[in-house]
């Protein structure tokens, strides 16, 4: 099989990868950390003038498909860009609202989906089995929030966990089937859709926003308690259905930008070993260093295949795979970084450090490692003759 790109494919992320040369991402990112989300908005429209939304939307609402590996192609570049906000959770809402409409609930595609695919909002996602924060919510005014039938818990009632910044990762034991959607605007209004996908049937509400910030290991993924109450929007097992699938291009789009940070980690390390001189050489030269920077290429290079193969099949354990393999290797491209760089590795006024900060929370995002694992080993066949249950302890063990 000729697993690559087509041209047409490779001409979009060069596209993509052009513009977010051009576009100064660290300053952008640098200023997102400190409040001011003015010049990440102009960027993320940017990016959706050339279509970047419009991969996730049917065509019934002026997008494009749903086209997951196309959009995988540009998640990668996003990744490699480190472009700062809740880019993945704003993929993930269009896929909600476009699957919402094709099972019948056509009302929240409507209302929501053209000011997302023109880039004028921005949406936070959070779905159970992750975070019960939204993500980037610091602008929020108004929420949307879905929840399971008959559950009286809300967002806002589900406290933090211990260490909830710690990755972003703990939340996800307090979440309870609770989970928040949050959409910012360019007027510094955020709309946020949270869906709270209950196992037979689940409720979007429009609820308001805001909350208590929460601290991240990365400055530019600011965590928020979602607010409680509102206006339903919809309800049935079809809002369950859509977010089960949202959940999944979270997790594929996640793995791409993993992957996208690895690479960046990974060619700045490249260049620094070339110039850092030690005893007189460049310690790019050092057998230790160059055998360190080619076991991260080879974790980069494994992982790609991958995620192409998620993206064409879109099956849990595919996701899985390629969330868990990119995962990996970007926090050991930003363990390989840190070590290579020495002293200055740690300093925030580096840009590397917006890299560094990154790649630990985005490994955890949308299923960490054991979360993935566990999935993979989920979806494997069992043997003839065996249950279920048998095979899986045989794997497991």
């Amino acid at each position: 099989m000729r697993f690559l790109p087509t041209g047409e494919q490779s001409d979009f992320a060069r596209t993509l990868r052009s513009l977010l040369g051009a576009a100064e991402v660290p300053a952008t990112v640098r200023a997102w950390a400190a409040g001011d989300h003015g010049p990440g908005l102009a960027l993320w429209s940017r990016l959706a003038g050339t279509g970047l939304c419009a991969l996730a939307a049917p065509e019934a609402y002026e997008g494009l498909g749903p086209l997951p590996v196309e959009l995988a192609l540009a998640f990668v570049e996003l990744g490699r860009a480190g472009v700062a906000g809740p880019a993945v959770e704003t993929a993930a809402t269009v896929v909600l609202l476009g699957e919402l409409a094709r099972r019948g609930e056509e009302a929240p595609a409507k209302r929501f989906l053209p000011g997302l695919l023109t880039g004028d909002s921005l949406a936070t996602l959070t779905l159970p089995g992750g975070s019960p924060y939204a993500l980037d919510a610091d602008a929020a005014e108004w929420c949307f929030a879905v929840r399971g039938a008959g559950d009286t818990a809300t967002a806002a009632g589900a406290g933090p966990a211990p260490d909830a910044g710690a990755g972003d990762t703990a939340a996800a034991a307090a979440a309870s089937g609770v989970a928040a959607l949050a959409a910012a605007s360019g007027s510094a209004r955020t709309r946020a859709l949270a869906p709270d996908a209950a196992p037979d049937a689940g409720e979007l509400w429009l609820v308001p926003g805001g909350g208590e910030r929460l601290a991240s290991l990365d400055p530019a993924r600011g965590l928020f308690l979602p607010g409680a109450g509102g206006e339903p929007l919809a309800a049935g097992p079809a809002v369950s259905a859509a977010a089960g699938v949202a959940a999944r291009w979270a997790r594929l789009l996640t793995a791409a930008q993993c992957l996208g940070v690895g690479e960046a980690l990974l060619a700045r390390t490249v260049e620094y070993v070339k110039q850092r001189t030690q005893f007189g050489v460049p310690v790019g030269s050092f057998q230790a260093v160059k055998h360190r920077l080619a076991d991260t290429l080879l974790d980069l290079e494994f992982a790609r295949p991958l995620l192409w193969a998620a993206a064409l099949s879109l099956s849990d354990g595919d996701v899985a795979a390629a969330k868990l393999t990119a995962g990996e290797a970007a926090y050991a491209a930003a363990r390989t970084a840190l070590q290579l760089h020495g002293a200055v590795g740690y300093t925030e006024e580096l840009d590397l450090s917006l890299w560094l900060r990154r790649a630990r929370p985005l490994r955890d995002a949308w299923g960490g490692p054991s979360q993935c694992r566990a999935e993979v080993v989920r979806s494997l066949p069992a043997p003839s003759g065996l249950p279920q249950t048998t095979a899986t302890r045989r794997v497991t063990t």
